[in-house]
């Protein structure tokens, strides 16, 4: 069964829809595309029906990404219930996602950073509004966090198949 991955940042246009397209592609470049199903979301309801804004756009392609068939979307907690775990792009994401789910499940919101403590960086920028160079410091954290998730899962579905 497939592990549920749900990003969530603000409009989900930007942080989240970037996350989303780039945990997809790296999960395919090691061919375990098939162990996760991931999506994102936002918390914010202005940008529904939306692609993802121009810089994440241009930003994600100069990095090899594709997320030019992204559709912002608003966290629900029907949603949220669809994923085994919910990532947050920062600290309000966390609340916000630990505030909608089921009791039993509130401590299964993270922050995406926590995954790469090494950075010394706790939440990814918004870059909405801002310069690519934005987007770009955005990316590189984003590409960061997703690397040592993935690593994370890599390492525990490598235990179970040896174990």
């Amino acid at each position: 069964m497939a592990i549920g991955i749900l990003f969530v940042c603000t409009g989900n246009i930007c942080r989240s829809p970037t996350a989303a397209g780039v945990f997809r592609a790296m999960a395919a470049k090691a061919g375990m595309e098939q162990e996760f199903v991931v999506d994102s979301a936002g918390t914010f309801d202005g940008h529904v029906g939306q692609p993802a804004s121009f810089l994440a756009i241009e930003t994600a392609r100069l990095r090899g990404y594709d997320i030019t068939g992204h559709r912002a979307k608003l966290l629900t907690i029907e949603l949220l219930k669809r994923f085994d775990l919910p990532v947050a792009m920062d600290r309000t994401h966390l609340a916000a996602l630990r505030w909608m789910a089921p009791r039993d499940r509130q401590d299964l919101p993270t922050l995406l950073m926590q995954f790469a403590p090494q950075l010394g960086v706790d939440e990814v920028p918004d870059p909405f509004g801002g310069s690519s160079r934005d987007y770009d410091q955005a990316m590189d954290l984003v590409e960061a966090g997703c690397k040592a998730l993935l690593d994370g899962f890599r390492s525990e579905f490598k235990a179970a198949r040896s174990g």
